[in-house]
């Protein structure tokens, strides 16, 4: 493992609310597993040490991701416990395979954050990309340069739950062309009074996160996914998912609780523990949300 992560530093990931992933998921001797964000495999590496002879099959749309999991993993995959797949988890296929369990952690991992050529982060400079997968051809610099002002501000406001919105898009508008990182933050922290710019959340927060669900279209992909996993199940099996923020909660919950085959183990979400959270600040915003196949689909709401 520790060649593993001098190969691959970046995909160092420590994973959101572990222990709650594998008590929730109630994993089975020889029950068969989906992580449809491997990510840097730490929550498939928790299923795959849970109970014995149980099968993970990874998902994800960086081939970065793949690559270092590959490695790290390799003697589960060697022993046939682990197979990787490099898609989107919205257009994974599993065909006729179904699952004792499912998870899903919708956050940006530590390395797409870490690794300024990614763009994702303004604390380093960087090229304006976002995507989570570089195969996509839409980036951030493309939305931020070329988008009318008015689609910006609605964008900023719908994705980013910014009220600033209008005043934001004007300026960028106004300072383009914007090409990294740090000179959208500064034009978006100008939008800003002088108090506000050393608060405990960065000005520019809400707008990188605009700009990054647009570009990887991740709500429209939380979704299909929220529409075709439960199909995915076996009886009984359950699917959990990890969220970061407010649209993508709320999503999740309602999803859970109008699908008529499943049953909501989760009335309130997880959240994680006064420990976690100090040893890994973004866990402070996670949100576990976990629902279940019934074992009769007709049988009524529980």
């Amino acid at each position: 493992m520790d060649d593993a992560r001098t190969e691959h530093p970046s995909f160092h990931h420590i994973s959101v609310l572990p222990k709650e992933i594998v008590e929730g998921l109630q994993i089975q001797p020889k029950g068969r597993y989906l992580d449809l964000t491997l990510g840097g495999g730490g929550h498939t590496e928790l299923i795959l040490q849970a109970e014995p002879e149980v099968e993970v099959w990874g998902v994800d749309q960086d081939a970065s991701a793949i690559a270092a999991v590959r490695q790290r993993l390799s003697d589960w995959i060697e022993r046939g416990c682990l197979q990787l797949h490099h898609t989107n988890f919205a257009q994974f296929d599993p065909g006729s395979i179904d699952f004792d369990g499912i998870i899903a952690d919708l956050g940006v991992s530590s390395v797409q954050f870490d690794l300024a050529d990614r763009g994702f982060s303004f604390r380093q400079e960087a090229p304006l990309d976002m995507r989570m997968d570089p195969r996509q051809s839409l980036t951030a610099a493309e939305i931020v340069n070329q988008w009318e002002e008015k689609e910006l501000a609605d964008l900023i406001y719908e994705y980013g739950e910014e009220r600033r919105s209008r005043r934001i898009a004007r300026h960028i508008v106004a300072n383009r062309p914007l090409n990294t990182t740090t000179a959208l933050a500064y034009v978006v922290a100008g939008c800003f009074p002088p108090k506000q710019r050393h608060g405990r959340i960065h000005t520019a927060t809400r707008t990188f996160q605009a700009l990054r669900i647009a570009v990887n279209r991740e709500l429209e992909m939380l979704d299909q996914l929220l529409d075709l996993s439960p199909h995915w199940l076996k009886p009984g099996g359950r699917i959990g998912i990890i969220s970061f923020h407010s649209l993508e909660d709320r999503r999740v919950k309602h999803s859970f609780k109008n699908n008529h085959d499943l049953r909501v183990v989760t009335k309130k979400p997880l959240t994680a523990t006064e420990q976690e959270m100090e040893q890994n600040p973004r866990s402070r915003s996670a949100k576990l949300r976990f629902a279940e196949l019934k074992q009769d689909s007709s049988s009524e709401d529980v």
